[in-house]
């Protein structure tokens, strides 16, 4: 199943292909123990959750060292499969569901993620400051802009200034509107050729 990944990210080395093999098993065994990802999905973890992660290194490679939080993170997306792309990377995930942080610190741990932490918090509890945020269609951009602004460091080493980096899909324009010219929307669809990537998109948020 790791073909698909293979197929876009074709530079990555044996050790990251390993680990981005051992997910399928890892996420089909934690997901009959706890529901972290539906099950009729679970089929499409690869396409559906791990390419769909990767589709934020398509639109800017992270420079070694910079930190990034993950929002909402679930059983680990996308900050798990970003964390396989971007080993140099410090990747923070939180949940507000304990359970699923359980998950996270289980796959992490198994594929070797030593560049991962995992929280078990809200994000208005979080306090701590990242170069990113990042999620997948947590909540409206304005209201998810309004909870992470204060996480956001305002020392910049990235092609683009920090802020919010942010999966999803549909009609946007109205959620875009307030942030003007600070804002990046990018298709998934010009990146990946499958079906399910013609309404996602990455949309950043210089913040």
């Amino acid at each position: 199943m790791n073909l698909i990944i293979k197929k876009y990210f074709p530079e990555i080395s044996d050790y990251q292909s390993s680990q981005f093999d051992a997910l399928g098993e890892l996420y089909a065994e934690w997901n009959s123990k706890i529901n972290v990802i539906s099950r009729k999905d679970i089929e499409n973890l690869y396409e559906r959750h791990i390419l769909h992660s990767l589709g934020i290194a398509k639109f800017i490679h992270f420079t070694g060292d910079t930190r990034i939080m993950d929002v909402g993170t679930g059983g680990g997306f996308p900050g798990i499969p970003l964390a396989i792309m971007f080993p140099d990377v410090h990747f923070h995930l939180i949940d507000g569901t304990g359970k699923k942080i359980k998950v996270v610190e289980a796959v992490a741990g198994a594929v070797g993620l030593a560049n991962v932490t995992a929280k078990h918090c809200r994000i208005e509890d979080e306090k701590a400051k990242f170069d990113f945020v990042v999620c997948r269609a947590l909540t409206s951009l304005p209201e998810l802009a309004k909870l992470v602004r204060k996480n956001i460091d305002n020392k910049h080493h990235n092609a683009l200034p920090n802020g919010l980096i942010c999966l999803k899909g549909g009609d946007l324009k109205k959620e875009m509107t307030p942030f003007g010219k600070n804002v990046i929307s990018t298709e998934l669809g010009d990146y990946f050729d499958e079906e399910f990537f013609e309404t996602k998109k990455v949309i950043y948020i210089a913040l």
